[in-house]
């Protein structure tokens, strides 16, 4: 009897045991599970989240093996991310043990690259058991809605790209210029001087300057001077002599020829940087020494002597470098005066040869000007300069020919591989095919390009770097810029950039909505969307999808927008 008993007992203990290693696992529920963050975010072309789980005491099979995957549900498929994997205490793997007494917790990483359907989505987690040769799967648990793609609104294609600049000066800036040279301690104007070729040219200039229809003589000055050696008195009294009978000549000349301009004057003693100049430039022995004694003596007579003291290169000195500073330099000032608007504006259309390159460049930035048009004459007519493709290229990639401006920056970097305009736009390129490496590093290269701060702003961004976009856009006043301001939640400076677009159009309109969404501004979310549907219609359908606006589903005007 005892005997049966203790059988009877052990068989109920073996059943109770085998029970509790064998039976099928239940399914968890939701609440067993944390999402971060919830709900989840697009960012650098990712999705990413952390699922936080706990295996609650007594449910772990000891014998079981399950593969636990996130997976993405949205439009009627279903996207996978790398699944974990957990076993019981009598498993011989090398996976995480859970516990069959005590449970357990789990980290269940997830990561997805966004797809535009993601932003109305469910994640799940799947559960797929084994124990032993029997497999099954316990009910997949929701953990997360919908992804907020904000930073997607964010691209490349939105980005300005660098227009290589002209050169064109509507008013050009010239001299022309001559030297009267004197003898040594002498001031009279000597006849051979005043007739030499480039004081008659001078003349000759100044006359037709004068009366030239897009010229302008703006003045005249002399500038006298008397070499450094001698006494200060002498040089003063020299200077100021060659000043005088200089100008009085020029005076004459000037009345002769009807010319009726400013003339103004000065003289300087001693010429001592002129010296030095021609001192540089020259290869007379001990140079070195006759610098390092200007630049150590600043007194004008404690020069001179030390100067003289280097006997060796002081006669040389006196014969090829002190003549030279015994002149008035006679300096005639003129203007150039280019073409006007209107006269480029009507070449570059009727006649675009008969431009210089810089003037149809420039035609180009002209109000109502046809910028396609203006630069395939450049190409065509100025084919060795890189900046009629690069710019005809910044005009495709503005109207989203990303093929055919691809096609011009890489003829333009065959003439000028160093452009950084050149480098610029095809890192956007390049960032519009998601090549972000590859964008990074021709970015480096175009320093000196003008909207380089903006690409850089939006490669940033596409890094998900939102604090070094906001930093790098600056003060841009752009879609894109404004991106970075919502995602680092500074939505006063994003209204403000989003107010300052130059052209604002329906993705404007939508962010600023999104910045009401965030700022609980309930006509201010309606009014934008109503304003971005206007101008786009797809902009309803978005709308209707995005997160941003979860808390207006059940308002009847933002539904009413979106009919």
């Amino acid at each position: 009897m005892r005997k049966t008993l203790k059988l009877s007992m052990f068989l109920i203990a073996l059943v109770a045991a085998f029970s509790s290693c064998s039976k099928q696992m239940g399914p968890l529920s939701s609440d067993l599970f944390k999402c971060t963050p919830n709900p989840l975010e697009a960012k650098a072309g990712k999705v990413e989240a952390t699922i936080e789980g706990t295996i609650p005491a007594k449910y772990f099979n000891k014998k079981a093996e399950v593969t636990v995957t996130p997976v993405m549900v949205f439009e009627g498929k279903e996207v996978a991310s790398a699944p974990v994997y957990l076993q019981g205490e009598k498993v011989k793997a090398n996976n995480q043990v859970i516990n069959y007494k005590e449970g357990g917790k789990v980290v269940v990483p997830a990561s997805f690259t966004y797809e535009e359907g993601m932003r109305s989505s469910e994640l799940y987690l799947t559960f797929k058991v084994k124990v032993g040769s029997k497999e099954y799967s316990i009910p997949r648990v929701k953990v997360a809605d919908g992804v907020v793609s904000t930073s997607e609104i964010a691209t490349a294609a939105a980005a300005t790209p660098a227009i290589a600049p002209d050169k064109f000066q509507r008013i050009i800036k010239d001299a022309y210029k001559a030297n009267i040279m004197f003898l040594i301690q002498q001031a009279n104007l000597r006849a051979s001087e005043l007739k030499s070729k480039s004081v008659t040219d001078l003349q000759k200039n100044i006359k037709s300057t004068s009366v030239a229809a897009n010229q302008k003589l703006t003045g005249v000055e002399v500038s006298s001077y008397a070499s450094p050696d001698g006494g200060m008195k002498l040089n003063t009294t020299l200077a100021e002599k060659r000043e005088k009978n200089t100008l009085d000549y020029l005076k004459k000349e000037l009345k002769k020829s009807k010319v009726n301009t400013t003339l103004d004057s000065k003289f300087t003693a001693e010429d001592w940087d002129g010296f030095k100049e021609l001192m540089e430039k020259s290869n007379i022995q001990d140079k070195e020494l006759v610098l390092r004694v200007l630049s150590t003596y600043q007194d004008p007579e404690e020069r001179e002597k030390q100067i003289k003291n280097i006997s060796a290169a002081f006669s040389t000195i006196a014969d090829e470098i002190l003549p030279q500073l015994r002149r008035s330099r006679l300096t005639a000032s003129y203007e150039i005066i280019g073409k006007s608007d209107e006269e480029i504006a009507k070449l570059a259309k009727e006649n675009p040869k008969a431009l210089n390159v810089e003037e149809l460049l420039y035609a180009a930035t002209i109000p109502g000007a046809d910028k396609a048009a203006i630069y395939k004459s450049a190409t065509e007519i100025y084919p060795s300069d890189f900046r009629g493709f690069n710019n005809l290229g910044v005009v495709n990639y503005q109207q989203g020919k990303i093929a055919e401006a691809t096609s011009l920056f890489n003829k333009a970097k065959s003439i000028s591989a160093s452009a950084p305009e050149v480098s610029m736009n095809l890192g956007l390129v390049a960032l519009n095919n998601k090549e972000t490496a590859n964008a990074e590093q021709l970015f480096g290269k175009a320093a000196g390009a003008s909207t380089l701060s903006e690409a850089l702003g939006t490669l940033y961004l596409r890094k998900g770097e939102y604090a070094k976009a906001v930093s790098a856009f600056g003060d841009t006043k752009s879609n894109n810029a404004a991106v970075a301001q919502i995602l680092v939640k500074d939505y006063n400076k994003a209204k403000s950039t989003l107010s300052a677009v130059a052209t604002p159009d329906a993705t404007t309109s939508y962010l600023m909505a999104i910045v009401g969404a965030r700022t609980n501004n309930e006509s201010m979310v309606l009014s934008n969307l109503k304003d971005a549907v206007s101008k786009n219609s797809a902009m309803a359908k978005k709308a209707a999808t995005d997160i941003e606006f979860a808390k207006f589903t059940k308002n009847a005007d933002f539904l009413k927008l979106l009919k």
